[in-house]
């Protein structure tokens, strides 16, 4: 196990010799089985990259190659002898929440800097069983509790597009590290956006399943709704990890039986009705967001669909939203958790003394109530205007910017859209709702590239556990949309030398 460096190096560049370390699943698998290429091959290209990249953008925690290496040596053999399993040899980055025996699980916490796993999550034993190489740790806020990723811990995790902005939260470790290519896959996990706010900042297709679809770890029920998901660069990475997230596992009573097993490939979307909201009646959204969300709208139109712009009349804002979800996830262990965080406040970061100091306040059975009449009136108004209303799904951008500065902090820092302050924890990001509504799937995929060359996301939603409808409708968009990660779509990691000037300050 092997601590993640921070030394400079020269600004890195795609170009047509590093092609393995961007391969999508599918085109390694083939390569893979036709014996054109070698798991071993990619892994080495991607440690390489690692090495090139890493103390740039600081999104591992810890490295496992020497074990990665074996991993990758035994999907080799297995490709000789025609044993491989769905995942085989494919890399997948673990998000620093994913316990594996003996590794270090931080949380991004100098709390947690020595916590030893003494078992697996789920999703871990999923993968090894799967053939998934399993080469790295990600980053992430202290706690998950934040949407942007940098902790006292491990600094400030920044983005291979534009290293002056995050990658999100929480899970922005693993978004940076599938853009910058030191990963084929990567995992995440999603209790307030922390899957899909990632994806969108780093150009990424994501899925926040609904509940129970994927196994959490043992204790987690229904009072901690967050959900295991995958992230990828392509559509169809993101649905070959998801088929082998979900389904139930041995110790975890509130995982939905049997396994669902998404397809690859969808009927076309010709004829469906989607709804469509720019600010959930709402937000701000800066200018760039809407001209690559409306361009994605053409994308589906010109497939057929008919998209008509809804109020949701959701009658709350995305402080309120925040409020109802905090709440929701105090009112259970997870708050009893944050609690005993106090004892510690000296070793924790601003934002992760605000949360805690947050929890220690009673959340109880009232405020659990609040929580609760919010989530039914929210669901009955989405119903109303979306899914009882004709509407197949609901679009709308995963963020109201993606001009997020890397080392933002929600306790002391302002946002300002369209000249507007925004609420600095929620206020540029339209994802919370979905976590309130935790039964309904949501993809978030690419949008395109903003002024600043960064990433915009839109998410697509669809009724509860009709995870078929936001996968069909996501495909119809990869089938078509200018794909990032391609022809000279690379993150250019833009503005070293002014990340150099504040590393030389102490600050990044």
């Amino acid at each position: 196990m092997v601590g993640a460096s921070g030394a400079a190096v020269a600004k890195p560049l795609h170009s047509k010799g590093s092609d393995l370390i961007y391969a999508s699943t599918a085109d390694l698998l083939q390569r893979y089985q036709r014996r054109e290429l070698s798991p071993v091959e990619v892994l080495e290209a991607q440690i390489e990259r690692y090495r090139e990249v890493e103390p740039l953008i600081n999104a591992c925690t810890y490295t496992h190659f020497d074990s990665a290496r074996k991993a990758a040596q035994e999907s080799e053999q297995r490709y000789k002898n025609k044993t491989a399993r769905p995942l085989e040899g494919i890399t997948v980055a673990l998000k620093d929440e994913y316990d594996v025996t003996g590794w270090i699980t931080t949380a991004g916490s100098n709390v947690l800097k020595d916590n030893v796993a003494t078992s697996n999550h789920p999703a871990v034993d999923k993968l090894i069983q799967a053939g998934a190489v399993l080469h790295m740790q990600t980053t992430v806020p202290e706690m998950y509790f934040a949407a942007v990723t940098w902790t006292d811990l491990w600094g400030v995790t920044r983005n291979p597009w534009n290293l002056n902005y995050t990658v999100g939260g929480s899970s922005g470790g693993s978004g940076a590290a599938l853009a910058a290519g030191m990963t084929t896959l990567a995992t995440g996990s999603d209790m307030g956006g922390s899957t899909r706010i990632p994806c969108a900042f780093n150009g990424l297709y994501g899925f926040k399943p609904p509940y129970g679809r994927n196994a959490p770890p043992p204790g987690s029920t229904f009072l901690l709704p967050s959900t295991e998901g995958p992230m990828a660069r392509t559509f169809e990475g993101m649905v070959r990890l998801q088929n082998v997230l979900s389904g139930p596992a041995p110790y975890t009573p509130t995982a939905l039986r049997p396994k669902l097993k998404l397809p690859l490939r969808y009927p076309s979307i010709k004829g469906m009705r989607i709804a469509f909201s720019m600010n959930q009646g709402w937000a701000e959204i800066d200018a760039d967001t809407q001209a690559n969300t409306r361009e994605a709208l053409r994308v589906f139109e010109r497939q057929g669909a008919v998209i008509e712009e809804v109020d949701l009349n959701l009658g709350v804002d995305g402080p309120a939203l925040r409020t109802a979800l905090v709440n929701a996830l105090l009112s259970g262990g997870f708050g009893e958790d944050l609690k005993q965080l106090n004892a510690y406040s000296d070793q924790l970061t601003s934002y992760g003394r605000y949360f805690s100091e947050i929890a220690a306040t009673t959340r109880g059975s009232a405020e659990a109530k609040q929580a609760e009449d919010m989530i039914n009136a929210l669901y009955k108004r989405i119903q109303d205007a979306v899914f009882l209303n004709g509407y197949s799904a609901v679009l709308m951008p995963t963020l109201a910017t993606s001009d997020v500065a890397a080392d933002f902090d929600p306790t002391k820092d302002t946002i300002r859209i369209n000249g507007q302050p925004v609420e600095p924890n929620v206020g540029w990001v339209l994802t919370a709702l979905w976590n309130l509504l935790n039964w309904n799937p949501v993809v978030s995929i690419p949008t395109g590239l903003n002024r600043n060359q960064m990433p915009t996301g839109l998410q697509i939603c669809t009724t509860t556990y009709d995870d078929a409808t936001a996968m069909r409708i996501a495909s119809a968009y990869a089938s078509e949309a200018p794909a990032l990660f391609t022809g000279d779509r690379f993150p250019a990691f833009l503005n070293q030398s002014a990340v150099d000037q504040v590393r030389s300050t102490g600050r990044g």
